[in-house]
Formats: C-alpha cells, sequence, structure tokens
C-alpha cells in the first residue's frame, strides 16, 4: 500500500470518525468534547519551543511521568505538550500533571492522520521534537514531521509477533514509516529485531528498556492504601484483579466462587472507565454483594463494607492504592488472548503476581518476573483459584514473592536516562 492510497482510505472514512465519536459519546460523554482538536484545529498558543509527546490512552500516560520528570527538569526553556486518542489518557495526564503543579505542560488530542489536519497540527505548535510513546505508526504524521525537519523519535517502542504480522500486511507503507523516524529506542531485543525486519538500510534502532521500570508510586500512595485496607477490613484477605478487560471479570467471579478461602474480599478493577456500570450489571445478575470504590471513598456507605464480596474500583488514578491494600494481584488482559497489562506497578509495590496465560504485549517482563519468583502464570480460571488459595494460606511464601518482585522491578530501571542521552542526540541542550 502507498501512502497515497493511505491517505485516500482514511478521507473516504472521514465521514465515519463523526458517527464514531457520536457513539463512543453515548457510553463516554467526554468523547464529545474537544472534536476541533481531532481535526487539526486547535485555540491554545504556547509560548516557549515545544517538545511534544504522545501518549495513546492511560498506559502510555503514566508510563511516561519519569521521562516527562526529566525533560522538565533538562530542558527549562521548555514547554511539554502532551496529546492523547482517548479521554482516559487526557483525563490521566490532567491527574498526573495538575495545571497549578506542572504549569509548562498542556495537553491535547493528535488529530486524525490525515495530511491537512497533521499539518495544521505540526503548524500550529512547531515542536522542536516528537516522541511516539510505543507502537505508534501514524504514516502521513511520521512523513509530514520529515519534510518538516522535526526530529521524531518512536520510543518505548514495542512490537508483538501479532503486531508484526499485521504491519507486515503494509510492509512497503511500515518500512517507509519507519525509516522516516528519526531514532527508535525499543523496549527488548526481541522488539528491536521485529522492528528492524521492516528496516531499509537505516540503523536507528537500539534497545533502551521499558519505561514502565522506572515509574515510582506517588508519594503517599502507601499510606493511603493502608487507609483503604482499613475500610476493607485489616483482617479479611484481599484479592486485586486488576485492569481486567471484557469478558474476564466472569472468569474471575468463577475463579473466586470455587475459592473456599472464607470472608476473603475480591476487588475487580476494569481496564476501561466506560466499562463500570457493564461489570455493575454484572454482579447483580449474579447476585453478588458489592459496592462501589467510588461511593464509599465519600464515606457513604463504609459501614457497609464488611457485607460486601466484591469492591468494583470505579475510581481513576489509584491503581497503586489498590496495590498497596492487596494480598495477591491478579493482572488482566491475559487470561483472556488481549495480550496482558502491565505487571510492573504491582511488582513495584512488592505483591506476589498471579497472570494468565496471554501476556504477548508484556511477554518479556512476564517471563523475567516468573523466573525470578515473583509472578506465577495460570492458565484458567481453576488454575487461578487453586493458586489464589495457596497463597493466601502461605503468608511466607507471599512475602518471598513479594520481596523478588521488589526486586526485579529495581533491577530493570534505567530506561529514563538511556533515553534521555538518545534525545539529547537530537535536541541538543544548547538548542
Amino acid at each position: 500500500m502507498s501512502r497515497l492510497l493511505y491517505s485516500a482510505l482514511l478521507y473516504l472514512l472521514l465521514p465515519f470518525t463523526f458517527v464514531k465519536l457520536l457513539w463512543r459519546g453515548i457510553r463516554q460523554p467526554a468523547y464529545l468534547k474537544h472534536w476541533a482538536e481531532r481535526y487539526g484545529y486547535y485555540n491554545q498558543r504556547l509560548p516557549k519551543p515545544i517538545i511534544w509527546l504522545h501518549c495513546v490512552s492511560v498506559g502510555e500516560t503514566r508510563a511516561s511521568k519519569p521521562l516527562i520528570e526529566a525533560l522538565l527538569s533538562k530542558y527549562p526553556d521548555h514547554q511539554i505538550l502532551l496529546t492523547h486518542a482517548t479521554p482516559t489518557g487526557r483525563e490521566a495526564g490532567e491527574q498526573l500533571f495538575p495545571n497549578g503543579e506542572y504549569p509548562r505542560i498542556s495537553r491535547c488530542y493528535l488529530p486524525y492522520d490525515l495530511p491537512g489536519a497533521v499539518n495544521r497540527f505540526l503548524d500550529h505548535f512547531k515542536p522542536a521534537l516528537g516522541l511516539l510513546m510505543e507502537t505508534e505508526l501514524w504514516f502521513n504524521l511520521i512523513a509530514i514531521a520529515k519534510t518538516k525537519n522535526i526530529p521524531l523519535l518512536l520510543v518505548n517502542a514495542r512490537l508483538s509477533e501479532r503486531s508484526a504480522r499485521a504491519y507486515s500486511k503494509i510492509s512497503k507503507l511500515t518500512s517507509q514509516g519507519l525509516d522516516r523516524l528519526s531514532a527508535i529506542a525499543a523496549q527488548t531485543k526481541q522488539d528491536a529485531s521485529r522492528l528492524s525486519k521492516f528496516l531499509g538500510s537505516s540503523n536507528n534502532i537500539s534497545v533502551m528498556g521499558n519505561l514502565k521500570f522506572d515509574v515510582n508510586a506517588p508519594e503517599g500512595e502507601a499510606e493511603r492504601g493502608i487507609y483503604l485496607r482499613s475500610l476493607l477490613g485489616i483482617a479479611r484477605p484481599v484479592f486485586l484483579a486488576a485492569s481486567t478487560r471484557d469478558g474476564e471479570e466472569a472468569l474471575i467471579l468463577e475463579a473466586i466462587a470455587t475459592n473456599p478461602i472464607p470472608n476473603m474480599l475480591t476487588v475487580i478493577v476494569p481496564r476501561h472507565p466506560q466499562r463500570f456500570d457493564e461489570v455493575a450489571a454484572l454482579l447483580h445478575k449474579q447476585n453478588i454483594a458489592f459496592c462501589r470504590r467510588s461511593e464509599f471513598s465519600m464515606g457513604t456507605v463504609a459501614g457497609d463494607i464488611p457485607n460486601c464480596r466484591v469492591i468494583l474500583g470505579d475510581s481513576m488514578g489509584e491503581m497503586f492504592t489498590y496495590y498497596a491494600a492487596c494480598d495477591v494481584a491478579f493482572i488482566g488482559g491475559s487470561l483472556l488472548p488481549l495480550g496482558g497489562q502491565n505487571l510492573i506497578e504491582a511488582c513495584a509495590m512488592s505483591k506476589p503476581v498471579l497472570i494468565g496465560p496471554h501476556t504477548f504485549n508484556f511477554n518479556e517482563a512476564t517471563e523475567q518476573a516468573i523466573d525470578v519468583g515473583a509472578a506465577i502464570r495460570v492458565s484458567n480460571p481453576l488454575e487461578l483459584s487453586a493458586q489464589l488459595n495457596t497463597l493466601i494460606n502461605d503468608a511466607e511464601l507471599r512475602n518471598k514473592m513479594g520481596t523478588s518482585a521488589l526486586a526485579f522491578s529495581k533491577s530493570a530501571s534505567g530506561a529514563t536516562q538511556r533515553l534521555m542521552d538518545l534525545i539529547e542526540k537530537h535536541l541538543p541542550i544548547e538548542y
């Protein structure tokens, strides 16, 4: 596929983007805001030279925090522009970097990858440097940035076998896009190898590690976790199912239904906020007594928590708190073939980790965690139930896995500094 054909297809799909935004807006009203930005029209003007960082959604935004802190420190005369593709990513950026504390950080939506919209975005903000997080290959954006001499780096880059097969179907377009990037900083050797198969004569790829290993819990998060645990019930075993995806909650409930642990409390935190009500409906349907975190966080039903079997984690920005409050954590997206979610935050909070069979999004980190005894892989709800029962009843094993998890999370840090050294080659400090 040529870029001309790619652009033509995008223009043909353009009318449907309005329908998509309206449809998504029914379930998540935030999609109805800032429409003009998605087509390359912006009101805000930034007075300083701009370092632009694109973080699609919540995971990429959280992973970028140590990098953004380092950029603010190293480039005091620059403004940081965060772009997102989802409202939840934008909200995560607002929570992590509130305007009062971070006046040099602004945010907006990245436009759809239409030549006109991309040109308007780049001409309006004129970034001195662009950083695309993980696997964001927008071919018009990359090509037009190249023509405008804007250095564009793909950082914390990863490419699973599944994604590599998908990109191979448009290998010419993919190769052109990757070759036009100023540099690629891959998470692992495997990611670098898969990406390099699409590269031509350029040799702009290196292995930097995973930025998510450098993410530290916000200050006071452990104390908030202790307070949350006091609300949940200090004497009750607490099992956390973190970042669950569509279809997994039913499997989690199946696992705990067969678990003989008396008085265990399960905390389920769906990955996507728009699914909170869907999971609540599932709990109602199965006649499971549950409480919403959004309710008892204000003290309105705290007295009812001892009667709950499940807490629905329908709050934003509290994942470290949930990890601090639990005894055992399961990482979602892995019981079904969805690729798995990030287990590093759980490890950083010294928690034993259970994870399903499908972890291709974080395969190397998962295998390393298993190898050092920080995580245990389970294949199905029955195995999840059995391993959970073992861990809840064996405090010594939990502590041993928690210690291994913390050591593992610290051992792989350093990606931020390696990436900052690479960035300086493309944006010298004296810029």
